[in-house]
């Protein structure tokens, strides 16, 4: 056989064996694609097959089962229909059924809210079917007051919030401040000053739980440079409780002085334009006249206290070695210089100041790193302005009365989605993905008390409620103002929700203040800020827990420190609400 004969047969026998290998492969394929195929048992099948086979032991699946029901969770959620259903039975309010059907609603909501059976903003929804179910409002009545001026208000203030957050104007303005308090040598109480002064003013602005999370990882920066564990000095430890305690109360002080600054500011003015349409409304500036002052009062009284108990003046000697401004600075340094975004926000959200002294003007833009010279119509100034005096009507005459703080809110809101950020080509100040942290269970958890006020009015259970307060008329207002504050501030410890508290008391408040014969603000307004001293506990409020979480501090010391500041607030707003808001709401006319 020559070569070329033998490659011929070589390559014959070649594609004869891949021949055989290919119709091999086929058909073991086929005999295992085959329904007899006896492989097939081994197969992993996609889902778990049950054995039937096997017979679970019913006694089992039925303790498992009961189990499953008698969880505390799912107790905790048949609690609120079985306490509805309680009252439907149980309670006659001389054939009024709405009347009826709105306290077993309360019964309802209030019980879930209490349990945390469901989630708060999937409690605070429930109206939007509890009511029309009990035959109380319309679908479109009820969620109509999910969205309103109020909850625009916030809404919008929520998102310039975020911006906020986002370029950390919050943490320069923090160091800024923190620096020029803190003295050379240190000064302990004035360090301690200007951190909650810090946090006061922001929380005006913001949201207290807000302004509690960004300012809490800035005052544990500023403690990080002193020593822990066993070893830690007890000045120190001190030193560091004070902060903390500082941060979440200012955070709670600061939020009363503005409209924005709590959702119980708000809550309380949603319902005295609901129960009172024709009375003058409580715009930005005339709660600010009133708000700022007793929160100015409170934060002394506050820092006093903090000083007294665990930040004396010679302090300063045993705290130095461990902190300087260096750390400030370049925890400063590290934000970098103010960018273009930067200065575009805080111009939508500062105010425009006139008539100050040349110090104040250059703090200011020193601070800020801005000329106000450049500054656009401000957020805050267009609150301050919308509605002035009788005789000084502000912008909103212009208007007809038709615009509200909502709108203001809403559309310096939008601005920051039109103006640059001048950081990368076609990027705006802000855009919706950083807006999806918005947070809308407080702003469901708004809209579900204005619905319950309204509810409560227009059913006619209010009128039912007051009868049973008649035995107040002959006690003095003097005495009845400190124990509406002192009664709502205790409830706020045990509801946790400062918020809830509101919309549970203030319409009771209203009520009241018809059968005493007194202007209903003299008892809402009390009522309403008490409702936010919600100092002894740390489950008392979202800012509560923030600070506790840090470690710095114990239950004791927030009791010992809240009821201090718990008799301050109720002594402060006692003393002027009968005097600086008389003149402020005008309490002294009468209210149809």
């Amino acid at each position: 056989m020559n070569t070329a004969e033998w490659n011929i047969t070589k390559q014959n026998k070649q594609h004869h064996f891949l021949s055989f290998r290919h119709s091999k492969t086929i058909n073991e394929k086929n005999h295992m694609d085959s329904p007899t195929s006896p492989d097939k048992s081994h197969k992993t099948p996609l889902l778990p097959v049950e054995d039937h086979s096997i017979q679970k032991p019913k006694s089992s699946c039925f303790c498992s089962s009961l189990k499953s029901i008698l969880a505390s969770n799912n107790l905790s959620i048949l609690l609120g229909p079985l306490s509805s259903t309680i009252v439907c039975l149980f309670v006659k309010f001389d054939g009024n059924v709405t009347s009826r059907n709105m306290l077993a609603v309360l019964a309802w909501i209030f019980a879930w809210w209490l349990t945390e059976a469901l989630p708060m903003p999937i409690t605070s929804m429930s109206p939007l079917f509890l009511f029309p179910f009990f035959g109380i409002s319309s679908a479109d009545e009820v969620a109509h007051s999910y969205m309103n001026d109020v909850i625009a208000l916030v809404l919008g203030s929520f998102i310039l919030a975020l911006a906020v957050e986002h370029y950390n104007i919050h943490k320069r303005l923090a160091l800024n401040i923190t620096l020029l308090f803190c003295g050379d040598p240190l000064n302990p109480p004035l360090l301690l000053l200007g951190i909650c002064a810090t946090t006061a003013f922001v929380s005006m602005w913001m949201h207290n739980v807000a302004t509690a999370v960004m300012m809490v990882p800035v005052a544990t920066g500023i403690l990080h440079r002193f020593p822990t564990g066993p070893n830690q000095p007890v000045v120190v430890g001190k030193f560091c409780r004070a902060v903390i305690l500082g941060v979440i109360y200012s955070a709670t002080i600061g939020g009363m002085s503005t409209l924005t600054g709590t959702g119980v500011n708000l809550i309380l003015v949603g319902m005295w334009k609901s129960y009172f349409p024709e009375a003058e409304a409580i715009t930005f500036s005339t709660w600010f006249l009133f708000g700022f002052p007793s929160a100015l009062l409170l934060f002394f009284a506050m820092w006093a206290v903090l000083c007294y108990l665990y930040c004396s003046r010679s302090s300063g000697q045993a705290l130095s070695p461990y902190f300087d401004k260096s750390f400030l600075q370049k925890e400063l340094e590290m934000l970098g210089p103010m960018t273009f975004a930067e200065k575009m926000v805080l111009a939508l959200f500062s105010v425009r100041i006139k008539n100050v002294s040349h110090y104040a003007v250059d703090y200011v833009q020193t601070m800020f790193q801005i000329s106000y010279s450049n500054c656009l119509q401000m957020l805050i100034f267009l609150w301050m302005t919308r509605s002035i005096t009788d005789d000084i009507p502000g912008w909103g005459v212009l208007f007809d009365g038709r615009a509200g703080d909502g709108t203001a809110s809403a559309m310096v809101a939008t601005l920051l989605f039109v103006f640059p950020s001048k950081k990368q080509k076609g990027e705006k100040l802000m855009d919706w993905n950083k807006c999806k942290q918005l947070p809308w269970n407080i702003i469901l958890l708004l809209g579900a008390g204005l619905a319950i006020a309204d509810g409560v009015r227009s059913s006619g259970l209010a009128d039912i409620l007051s009868k049973t307060l008649d035995f107040l008329e002959a006690v003095p207002y003097f005495a009845m103002a400190p124990a509406v504050c002192l009664i709502s501030s205790t409830i706020t410890e045990l509801i946790t929700s400062n918020n809830a508290t509101t919309t549970l008391i203030v319409p009771l408040l209203i009520q009241m203040a018809k059968t005493m014969h007194v202007h209903p603000l003299l008892l809402m307004v009390p009522g309403g800020i008490g409702a936010q001293f919600a100092f002894l506990l740390p489950t008392s409020t979202p800012s509560n827990t923030v600070g506790f979480a840090t470690g710095h501090v114990e239950i004791r010391d927030m009791i010992k420190v809240g009821l201090a500041l718990k008799i301050a607030g109720i002594a402060v707003v006692s003393v002027l609400m009968p005097t600086l808001g008389a003149f402020v709401f005008g309490t002294n006319a009468r209210v149809q």
